[in-house]
């Protein structure tokens, strides 16, 4: 029988390995957050203690965000997932030791959760950017479906192997169980045989490449907008999820066993929702996505509270679960689709961010409107705040045309430099002359507009364009790198999408010759004699 489109990816035996890999990290996540949890109940009477468990856990992605993007931009990325394993099944073994010998305290376990998140902060950038390398550009969004069927399975079944787990043993099998199920995704990872691009220049700097990733994401207009919607949609949901144990209490007819089945039918929902997606593109764009899963996400939402009836809550956290993977998803796939793979995994610690951080602000900003109104009035709020939102910025498209070509492409090599220069001189400036008809300047304009924002994203220090006053038609353009190596390092980041805007460029530049091209290094001077100005 065909195989479903949906699941086509997985016929790949790279990415059948990795998604099972993935599927078993998730797992680990929150098999550890549950047993965390329900271990400090038994080590501290503290509220504030049992709550800062989540804290600890999610922290680490605030903290180290850009850090690991900056990593698995830098080093071998199937290594590197790999050490994230390993980290995560350490901390695990030693959990579970100290928890077997009755030498957890309070503040250790909380100590130890923080070290647990490190590992899960540092998997996600990495494996997001692996993907992109693994399946055909037109299997992206399918295989970024499975991901979040993935992400889905594991929230519906880690939850509940480690509540039998602690029920029948203790929280030490749990944390016995991670250790094995990280150590078994290291495995799986490690039979992934990469092939890494070889580079003739030195590996990028960290700090440099912080930088550079950070000015990527602020030289572009359509990650920017993403990040935006991402923020804000999980500033909007996050009132419904932050505020779910309450709302299932509220239900009539409601107990223990509400939570976790309005939660598994979140899960099932995505993971339907996921399964159609191949269909439902081919009649729709990204921003009907988003736009519609946002609306239904906010009616629904109002609907469970304002008619507390079981009946009606668990179909309607179905299909909210299935309007919140449509955007989510529909987002993660024009952040991949906006990022060329030498930045990818930063820019994806950026997305991650904006996402973590807009639950983070939308649950402690629901939770004081609870605590100042009611649980129903903070979902209605958070429904009304996603409306409003959207009418805010509906201008704000993450689409704008066509997705962009960001496949490497050749550029040539620098011309031998007439004398030495080592690779941390510098800063390296470099001029373009330009030559162009007066009457199509406006026009030439535009085109410079776009190229500034392409030498910034390449890592460009500055950039500037001069026209000469006593030439009309005669531009001078400037552009300045850290140094020579990193001057270097543009070529190798060239792409597709920087050709064409070349040839757009040229199409104005006047005359049989090319732009008149130079390069300047910076000279270091020696101080002045004492007296002398």
């Amino acid at each position: 029988m065909p195989v479903p489109v949906a699941l086509a990816p997985l016929q790949a035996p790279v990415f059948r390995g990795l998604w099972f890999a993935w599927l078993a990290a998730n797992m680990t996540m929150w098999m550890n957050d549950v047993a965390a949890a329900w271990l400090m109940t038994s080590l501290t009477t503290s509220p504030v203690m049992v709550a800062l468990v989540q804290t600890a856990s999610t922290l680490p992605v605030f903290l180290l965000g850009i850090p690991s993007g900056a990593m698995a931009d830098i080093v071998d990325r199937r290594r590197y997932f790999a050490a994230t394993q390993l980290w995560v099944s350490v901390t695990a073994l030693v959990l579970a030791g100290l928890s077997l010998a009755g030498a957890l305290t309070a503040p250790l376990l909380l100590a130890l959760t923080f070290v647990n998140g490190v590992g899960l902060a540092m998997r996600w950038p990495v494996f997001a950017a692996i993907v992109p390398q693994i399946v055909p550009r037109a299997e992206l969004p399918a295989a970024l479906a499975l991901n979040g069927i993935a992400m889905n399975l594991s929230r519906v079944i880690g939850p509940v192997v480690a509540g039998a787990l602690i029920s029948l043993v203790s929280p030490a099998a749990v944390f016995v169980l991670n250790a094995l199920l990280a150590a078994g995704a290291m495995v799986l990872i490690l039979r992934w045989r990469s092939v890494r691009a070889e580079s003739p220049l030195p590996g990028e700097r960290f700090v440099g490449a912080m930088r550079a990733g950070l000015a990527f994401t602020m030289q572009s207009p359509r990650l920017k907008v993403v990040l935006l919607r991402i923020f804000l949609y999980f500033v909007q949901v996050s009132g419904l999820m932050a505020l779910l144990p309450l709302v299932a209490r509220q239900l009539h007819g409601g107990g223990p066993a509400t939570f976790t089945v309005m939660l598994s039918c979140v899960g099932a929902g995505a993971i339907v929702a996921a399964l159609y997606f191949p269909r439902w593109r081919a009649r729709f764009g990204r921003d009907q996505f988003v736009l519609w899963g946002t609306l239904v996400h906010a009616a629904l939402s109002t609907l469970i509270v304002l008619v507390p009836e079981i009946w009606v809550a668990l179909p309607a956290m179905f299909v909210a679960g299935m309007a919140w993977i449509s955007v989510a998803n529909s987002l993660t796939v024009a952040a991949q689709t906006v990022l060329p793979d030498w930045v990818r995994a930063r820019g994806m610690s950026v997305y991650q961010m904006a996402l973590m951080g807009g639950s983070a602000a939308g649950s402690v900003l629901w939770g004081q409107v609870a605590s100042l109104s009611s649980v129903r009035w903070a979902v209605v709020g958070a429904a009304l705040f996603g409306v409003a939102m959207l009418v805010l910025t509906r201008r704000f498209s993450i689409e704008g045309g066509a997705d962009l070509d960001y496949s490497p492409a050749s550029v040539g090599s620098l011309p031998e430099p007439a004398v030495p220069i080592g690779p941390e001189e510098g800063p390296v400036m470099v001029t373009l002359e330009y030559l162009i008809d007066p009457a199509r300047a406006a026009e030439f304009a535009a085109v410079m507009q776009r190229t500034r924002r392409a030498r910034l994203r390449q890592g460009a220090l500055s950039w500037g364009l001069f026209r000469d006053a006593a030439h009309a038609g005669r531009y001078i353009e400037y552009f300045v790198d850290e140094n020579w190596v990193e001057h270097q390092r543009r070529l190798e980041r060239f792409t597709a999408f920087d050709a064409d805007l070349r040839m757009q460029r040229l199409a104005f530049h006047l005359g049989d010759e090319p732009p008149l091209l130079r390069r300047y290094v910076a000279d270091a001077l020696s101080p002045a004699p004492d007296g002398l100005i």
